[in-house]
């Protein structure tokens, strides 16, 4: 019998919406202050709404729903008008008409209505930081730019058409824009990173963050740093190989999003590879001086740069044709030249491409192993010209070490796999 309750569809309901009312309601009595000024609403109002929501939805009456929804909207449009003098925020009152509908939602998908009553609860939570990080922490550009990521997900992606098209099938826009969606979303969080945490826990948490950016970026402005600062250079080094942490797991971002069955024929390789960077990074860090970051300062360039995402899809969508050309033409081998030149340039490019043509049918996920790792040995050859030329040979030679250690662990995660 009990077991019956546990499982009876109406109960789970009633349970979610009691839980959202109360979570929700918990929050705001903690804000809604004491005396004839408090707010109208605590965990008592919240959670008796949050019921009320789901008796209706229960009864199944669309009518009732309405008039439940007419009747919150009118406590919440009175007790506005009472306190609008002392608080103009609508906030509690946006909540409970929120809570009310959630109610509603538990009895039909609890589980989607505790994610968005839990995301809520957040939120009103944040409010003191969220308030600071965007009036303060944020500057305007970067509000901007992170409003034109949201665009980019949330606006222009579902329009984009999901089809192949150009030359030998190879181009599919709505896996392009994702792509595009990707790379900015990366750079974006690592940029939010580096603004929130500085510098001050050092070089390699820095130079691991920056490489969510661009790894090679990150070794060249290393190598300038070790060259003009000797004393700094093995946290330099610790900095640049970590970064390539980044890479990896980069690549496997991607990968997952475009192909999960050459994530899975590539996992072990990376995950080595990963491996073979964090404890590379992780010696020079230990064998570094610890001191503290020289200043906070924020981070170059901005949160969201559409033009080097834009370049980079660039790239994806000429490697994919010259890629589909070569493997119409030569077969595989075609793909793995194809994806060794492009690897010079960026590691990750080449990679979306083949992940792009084992989803098309044009290579099986085994055949995609040799070319993203000749597309990741050519981009670390490009790196360690980098870094050489960047910070000289007593910089360049550590890194170089590091850049030979991951490869080579990737090339034998492949033989292990």
């Amino acid at each position: 019998m009990f077991d019956q309750l546990l499982t009876d569809p109406a109960v789970i309901g009633f349970a979610t919406a009691l839980g959202i009312g109360l979570l929700i309601g918990a929050e705001r009595e903690r804000r809604k202050g004491e005396g004839p000024s408090r707010g109208p609403a605590g965990i008592r109002t919240f959670a008796i709404v949050a019921l009320l929501g789901a008796v209706t939805a229960q009864i199944g009456d669309t009518m009732l729903v309405a008039v439940l929804l007419a009747g919150v909207t009118g406590f919440v449009w009175q007790a506005y008008h009472r306190q609008s003098s002392a608080d103009p925020g609508i906030t509690s009152e946006a909540a409970l008409i929120l809570t009310a509908l959630l109610g509603v939602l538990a009895m039909q998908t609890p589980a989607i209505a505790a994610g968005v009553g839990v995301i809520v609860a957040v939120l009103l939570a944040a409010r003191g930081w969220l308030h600071y990080f965007v009036r303060h922490a944020l500057s305007a550009q970067e509000l901007h730019d992170l409003l034109m990521l949201a665009a980019a997900i949330l606006v222009i992606l579902p329009l984009v058409p999901d089809r192949a098209i150009g030359p030998y099938g190879a181009l599919n826009p709505r896996q392009l824009w994702l792509i595009v969606v990707v790379i900015m979303s990366i750079g974006a969080t690592g940029y939010i990173a580096q603004k929130i945490i500085g510098s001050r826990f050092g070089l390699p948490l820095a130079g691991l963050i920056a490489g969510f950016v661009s790894s090679t970026a990150a070794i060249g402005a290393m190598g300038g740093l070790a060259r003009h600062t000797p004393a700094r250079r093995r946290s330099a080094v610790s900095a640049a190989v970590l970064s390539t942490v980044a890479t990896i797991v980069q690549a496997g971002l991607i990968l997952a999003v475009l192909s999960p069955a050459t994530l899975a024929t590539m996992r072990v390789p990376l995950i080595v590879a990963g491996a073979a960077a964090a404890v590379y990074g992780g010696i020079f860090t230990w064998l570094a001086v610890r001191t503290p970051a020289d200043n906070d300062d924020a981070p170059a360039g901005r949160a969201v740069n559409i033009a080097s995402a834009s370049l980079f899809v660039a790239i994806v969508a000429v490697v994919q044709l010259i890629a589909a050309a070569c493997e119409s033409g030569f077969g595989t081998a075609g793909v793995a030249a194809a994806a060794a030149a492009a690897g010079f340039a960026d590691a990750h490019a080449p990679l979306a491409s083949v992940a792009s043509l084992v989803e098309s049918g044009r290579l099986s996920p085994p055949q995609a192993q040799i070319p993203i790792l000749l597309a990741l040995s050519s981009n670390a050859v490009s790196k360690a010209v980098i870094a050489v030329t960047a910070g000289g040979r007593a910089y360049g030679l550590p890194v170089i070490g590091g850049l030979v250690l991951v490869i080579a662990a990737a090339w034998l995660g492949v033989l292990i796999h």
